[in-house]
């Protein structure tokens, strides 16, 4: 299993709501980047080690949004799009993240969407994002999710994946090492959302809370973005999806169709690029965030020869 290093900084949000868990990874006073997680309902641990590869000269900031991880709430309220929409406004404000570079991965990719299309509208109190950098991002619409949903599902029973739960059953673990065991029982629960599924064992185990994930996506109801998405014409974005990921590309295309933005397409990968062609996403999401988040010229030592 990755390991995954200790933050520079970490605390919790004071401005919303329910306080929220946040950490910082990478070098204290460099240009900013915001990672969105996905879910709904999940943290932003998966998403580690791998993604720090993006921190070696920028400061990531990652926070656990409401209902997941170390952002707890008490389930009395539903937790809809727009609560995340909100408490990312507030979190952008409090943690000092403008001009806001927006990192969003799988449902993380819609919440910057979504984020981005309320602060150009104005129907919330926040700053405009001034880039997005979206990996493999949720559906656009209620039909492209249908899609992934019956394809996700179609490939957690086939043949392969079946004689991998198969395997697992006949070898033993789960009454020699029942830690072994839940870690590969955990590997085969997302093997479908991978090109190789034997490479969800390089995938840092995470848990949904299950009420968050339906509330959030029963709050979207049959919705369709796609009347909206020219609106983001005005944003620099980048768009890295996986040629094999169960979520349609075709969700993405129609992104980039719309927007103008670019669409990296990546072969031999699924849904979790930053695992199975880390080079290829890196290199493009560097050299996108080389123009829109340049880093400063070194600093003079003043000496001379």
């Amino acid at each position: 299993m990755p390991t995954i290093p200790a933050p520079r900084a970490s605390g919790t949000t004071t401005s919303t709501p329910v306080p929220l868990y946040w950490c910082a990874y990478g070098p204290a006073g460099a240009p900013r980047l915001l990672v969105l997680h996905g879910g709904p309902g999940a943290h932003h641990d998966y998403l580690l080690p791998q993604l720090l590869a993006l921190a070696d000269t920028r400061e990531c900031l990652f926070y656990d949004q409401r209902g997941g991880g170390r952002s707890k709430d008490d389930g009395r309220a539903p937790v809809g799009w727009r609560t995340h929409v909100e408490d990312l406004a507030l979190t952008v404000r409090e943690l000092g993240a403008e001009p806001v570079h927006l990192v969003g991965y799988s449902w993380g990719g819609l919440l910057a969407i979504l984020y981005a299309l309320e602060t150009l509208d104005g129907a919330i109190d926040g700053p405009v994002p001034a880039s997005l950098l979206l990996i493999d991002p949720a559906p656009v619409s209620r039909a492209y999710r249908e899609r992934f949903e019956a394809e996700f599902a179609r490939r957690q029973q086939g043949p392969e994946i079946q004689s991998m739960r198969a395997e697992l059953a006949a070898s033993g673990l789960k009454e020699s090492d029942p830690a072994a065991y839940r870690q590969r029982a955990f590997e085969l629960s997302v093997a479908g959302y991978f090109f190789d599924p034997r490479a969800a064992r390089d995938l840092t185990p995470f848990r949904v809370t299950g009420r968050v994930q339906q509330q959030v996506w029963e709050s979207l109801g049959d919705y369709d973005l796609s009347d909206r998405l020219p609106t983001l014409a005005t944003i620099p974005t980048l768009i890295v999806h996986g040629e094999d990921d169960p979520i349609p590309i075709e969700s993405s295309r129609a992104i980039a169709a719309a927007t103008g933005a670019t669409l990296v397409p990546l072969a031999r990968c699924g849904h979790v690029p930053y695992v199975e062609q880390p080079a290829s996403l890196f290199e493009a999401a560097r050299s996108f965030l080389d123009v829109q988040l340049p880093l400063p010229p070194p600093r003079s030592t003043g000496m001379t020869r």
